[in-house]
């Protein structure tokens, strides 16, 4: 009896084990995938991704106070860090003379493309956190001197129209600084409203209008 007792108890446990497991793994395939990705990392990025609506915009990035170059790298490393966007293609470095105010120093200007999982609104505001993190005050004059100037130029195919956001923006057609940089990247891509390319664009520019060249 004692040996028979014996055996229906490992029987028993074994029997009970078998039942645990199988209670696991029911709620493991309960599991939404976006929440057991954090249980297997490696997945993460690749189906999380894929639930998200990615979007492209491309960014105008300018400094004309301090070390210039360093504050535009902060800015694009801060637009980048927290995941939310990533860099796809950025144009060259450009000093430019400034436009519409012209007291002031050269720019140092460039544009970056992204992809991101943010919508336009929110990623101006990810872009103005980044620009007061860097340094930037509240402007005292209109178009003048910024530590860091970050600006969304295009947000997909997207036209918006509101009091603190226009996308494309209203005066990047006629902008040097932001039209030879974009055509480093993309200079085949039609503006929205105005249906010309951005080479185009820039072709259309008087040569005397707005000095640019080229940083090596």
């Amino acid at each position: 009896m004692k040996g028979s007792r014996g055996i229906g108890f490992i029987e028993l446990v074994e029997f009970l084990g078998f039942i645990e497991l199988m209670k696991r793994k029911r709620v493991e395939d309960s599991i939404p995938t976006a929440i057991s990705n954090t249980i297997n990392p490696k997945n993460t990025m690749n189906k999380a991704t894929k639930r998200m609506n990615i979007h492209q915009a491309f960014i105008s990035v300018g400094s004309n106070l301090g070390d210039k170059i360093e504050n535009c790298r902060k800015g694009t490393k801060g637009l980048l860090a927290d995941g939310r966007a990533a860099l796809v293609k950025s144009s060259l470095f450009y000093r430019t003379s400034p436009v519409d105010y012209e007291d002031q120093d050269w720019f140092v200007n460039l544009v970056l493309k992204i992809e991101t999982t943010l919508g336009p609104f929110e990623l101006l505001d990810k872009i103005r956190g980044v620009e007061k993190a860097v340094g930037r005050k509240a402007n005292t004059v209109r178009f003048g001197p910024r530590v860091l100037d970050l600006d969304i130029i295009f947000f997909d195919d997207q036209v918006v129209q509101t009091d603190t956001l226009e996308i494309p923006h209203p005066r990047m057609h006629k902008r040097r600084f932001v039209l030879k940089p974009i055509c480093d990247i993309e200079p085949s891509m039609v503006h929205p409203l105005l249906g010309k390319n951005m080479r185009s664009l820039l072709d259309g520019l008087k040569d005397s209008e707005q000095r640019i060249v080229e940083i090596q």
